[in-house]
């Protein structure tokens, strides 16, 4: 079974307990880590001072440890930095804080019992994946001095209040280790829904942010995501397994029927024969808007209005995720940005191609490192769905009038005129860049727009991660489709919910070779169908689970 690895995590512990050694190994599989040093540096320490040496040689051997690759940031001289470095943190940053002791002894004259309610507060309110160790002061002998007691009594308090925020807590003894919270923190709302706002900045930072998040070398402007790359694939001899094994089960009747598939390809993924029900799962919604005619008919505010729905634990993704029969399951909210007009230039450049790329494979890596077996990718915004229609129809070659699903107005009657200039737009437009049209690299500028390359570069981080992808709706499949130019492998790690009738979507899912889970042709929209058949999901793999 995998380490547990919350998003946020307190180690306690004794001296020489092995605290700091388990604290490092929570962020193993992080390729960068911010180590913040909270003890002073013995380097810094003027000549004309006592000299500690064997406070140097405990921080010499902490410093030998720790990989190559990670960047030490001291705060002992400075403790408010701390907070400071916590509060602007990226989602796809990995800190060690080692540790609470030295930063509560280097406060001083400081209001102790403010700083530690805004450390808390810094911690909870973070995006970023965080670890401190602290030591477990009331278990170990207590000066029986004001000072003794005084450090005693802030250290505990500061215990109790990270405790109380963070997703994990762990109590390291003799190198042992014992998970004394091991849940997902108090932001989960009463629906059981954890709502995450959009914190990962837009397009125009992503450069900044996968560059510190480590997954390329620093200062490189090679992104991680190339054409030609290579990707693991399922685990096909498991695969095969499951299927013998769904044949032979003890239920009435002809069995699991079309349900099979879900089994045996979660067996491939998951690398067993007997794959079991998810238990974390993470729904990704993309959203994007796009100026210009192709965006006719559709209602920004209304769009604006379900975002805020869904950020505040409302609405229905957020509803359908409550009841999805999954422990625990993260709405996470992406506001990609925005695309130009494609009747008067590309949607994006080629540098917001490889941003928007690269944020796709950082969400994904980052809920592969959280421990989520799933990802649904939802999408939405003004445009957005006849963008999609857009890219398939100029990588299949195929006729946009076909390909262009019906547009509906807010009271749900069916706009044809706003269909008609949508059409007529894109039209024009695939004729304007017939000379440039190769594949779907091309198309994500031309085209696309940011909220597909996000969503391309999520199926492609995924993939990469061996984490399944549940698709719903034309952006999904518009993107399993660009992405499939990038590496071919990427179309085996993608479920499709239905195809909800939509041409665009049919078309995509015969190019990739994926057939529906279920054709309902439900009009959810934005990821609703493909949470909504979730729990039919869950029940096919709680069936497999059976002895034959």
């Amino acid at each position: 079974m995998s380490q547990y690895r919350p998003r946020t995590a307190l180690i306690l512990g004794g001296i020489r307990s092995g605290k700091s050694e388990f604290a490092e190994s929570l962020i193993d599989d992080a390729p960068i880590v911010r180590y913040v040093a909270t003890g002073r540096d013995p380097g810094t320490v003027p000549e004309t001072e006592p000299q500690d040496d064997d406070w140097a040689a405990r921080i010499a051997a902490h410093r030998e440890r720790r990989p190559e690759q990670w960047t030490t940031e001291e705060v002992g001289g400075t403790p408010a930095d701390l907070i400071t470095l916590i509060g602007t943190a990226k989602p796809d940053d990995t800190l060690l804080v080692d540790d609470i002791g030295n930063w509560i002894a280097a406060l001083f004259n400081i209001d102790t019992a403010a700083a530690v309610a805004e450390l808390a507060d810094a911690v909870a309110a973070s995006p970023a994946r965080i670890v401190i160790v602290s030591p477990e002061v009331g278990l170990s002998v207590i000066p029986a001095t004001p000072a003794g007691r005084l450090f005693a009594d802030a250290n505990g308090a500061a215990n109790r209040a990270l405790a109380a925020v963070c997703d994990g807590v762990a109590l390291v003894i003799a190198g042992q280790v014992t998970w004394l919270k091991a849940e997902r923190p108090a932001a989960r709302r009463d629906t059981g829904t954890e709502v995450v706002a959009t914190a990962i900045p837009a397009t125009s930072a992503v450069a900044v942010e996968a560059t510190s998040a480590g997954l390329y070398e620093t200062g490189s402007d090679e992104s991680p995501v190339q054409i030609g790359m290579r990707l693991p694939q399922p685990d096909a001899t498991t695969a095969g397994e499951a299927i013998n094994r769904v044949g032979r089960l003890a239920v009435p009747g002809v069995g699991l029927g079309t349900l099979a598939p879900i089994v045996t390809f979660l067996a491939g993924a998951q690398g067993t024969s007997r794959p079991e029900p998810l238990r974390q799962v993470r729904v990704v919604s993309v959203g994007a808007t796009h100026d210009g005619a192709i965006a006719t008919g559709d209602d920004e505010a209304a769009w604006a209005a379900r975002v805020q729905a869904a950020r505040s634990g409302s609405g229905v993704l957020a509803q359908l995720a409550a009841s999805a029969g999954v422990e625990t399951i993260a709405l996470e909210l992406v506001d990609a940005g925005r695309a130009a007009a494609i009747e008067t230039s590309d949607a994006m450049t080629e540098d917001e191609v490889t941003a928007g790329l690269t944020r796709g494979w950082l969400i994904a890596q980052a809920a592969a490192d959280r421990g989520d077996q799933l990802i649904v990718l939802a999408a939405g915004g003004p445009g957005v769905d006849a963008a999609a229609a857009a890219t398939v129809a100029a990588i299949t070659r195929g006729e946009i009038a076909g390909l262009l699903g019906r547009v509906y107005s807010g009271s749900g009657v069916i706009d044809d005129n706003a269909w008609m200039t949508r059409c007529l737009t894109i039209r024009d437009t695939l004729r304007r860049i017939k000379p440039r049209i190769a594949d779907g690299p091309h198309m994500l500028a031309a085209v696309a727009g940011p909220a597909i390359a996000v969503a391309a570069g999520l199926l492609l981080g995924a993939a990469d991660r061996r984490t399944p992808v549940l698709i719903d709706g034309p952006v999904g499949a518009a993107a399993a489709v660009v992405a499939r130019d990038y590496a071919i492998e990427v179309r085996l790690w993608c479920l499709l919910a239905d195809d909800g009738g939509h041409p665009a979507v049919i078309s995509a899912a015969d190019l990739l070779g994926l057939t529906p889970l279920v054709s309902m042709h439900t009009g959810l929209g934005e990821g609703g169908t493909a949470l909504a058949i979730l729990p039919l999901l869950q029940n096919a793999l709680t069936l497999s689970t059976m002895d034959s």
